[in-house]
């Protein structure tokens, strides 16, 4: 494959062909084949079919990320083996048997259960993506701080990567573009690695570029400065 090289800013492209009454498992197959001849970066096969998982992985030929399992019982015990397999990486949601868990401290024995039942079918912590859900504070206000907080104890205690699709808060809000911004910088502070998102939406991108910068991960400013100067040549070019 050529030289890594972003996309939009993006540093793994989300790839899902899950059309009701197609034959997924060759879609996602074939998705992923036309998807490797254009982009050189990671890819993520958002699927919930296993064959279809199973399909795309047997092509590629990087580590791949899985998106996802949750803590059910079923789904960890068709997903993990998978993972194990081909060695992918896999987002484990915070979601259970139970449901979905009301406190920052459930969350975190769901994500200490993800992580243990990963570890016997011998995928390691670090191939674990945590996603500890971020859900509409339009139907509970409260949401986005138990998300938060959520983050903050599992880095803390677990120190896994993690992962949010961000863009969920604000359903059902105007102006969500602000809110999707302000989470994403929040949820970074607290311990957020990765998210789902537009990376083509500026803002997030130049959100993304100021909090890795002021959290000390750009050495000497220089990816801030570069991707200046690279607004800036767009912006002349387009005048």
């Amino acid at each position: 494959m050529p030289a890594h090289k972003p996309l939009a800013g993006a540093q793994v492209l989300d790839i899902n062909a899950g059309i009701p009454g197609a034959d997924e498992p060759a879609l996602l197959r074939g998705a992923a084949q036309a998807v490797m001849e254009v982009v050189d970066i990671p890819l993520c096969f958002d699927s919930a079919n296993p064959n279809a998982l199973a399909a795309a992985l047997e092509v590629y030929p990087g580590q791949a990320l899985i998106n996802s399992t949750t803590a059910e019982e079923k789904m960890m015990d068709t997903v993990l083996p998978l993972a194990k397999q081909y060695g992918a990486a896999v987002i484990g949601v915070i979601t259970d048997d139970k449901g979905v868990p009301s406190t920052p401290q459930e969350r975190l024995k769901v994500a200490e259960k993800l992580i243990k039942r990963a570890g016997d079918y011998g995928v390691p912590p670090e191939n674990i993506i945590i996603d500890p859900l971020a859900l509409t504070v339009s139907a509970d206000h409260m949401q986005a701080r138990i998300t938060l907080d959520s983050i903050s104890l599992i880095q803390k205690e677990l120190g896994v990567n993690m992962n949010l699709g961000a863009s969920n808060v604000s359903f059902g809000l105007p102006d969500r573009k602000i809110i999707n911004v302000a989470y994403l910088a929040l949820a970074i502070s607290r311990g957020l690695t990765t998210a789902i998102t537009d990376p083509t939406v500026p803002e997030i991108q130049t959100t993304i570029l100021a909090c890795d910068l002021l959290m000390g991960r750009d050495a000497y400013s220089m990816r801030w400065i570069k991707a200046f100067r690279a607004r800036e040549k767009a912006k002349a070019e387009a005048a």
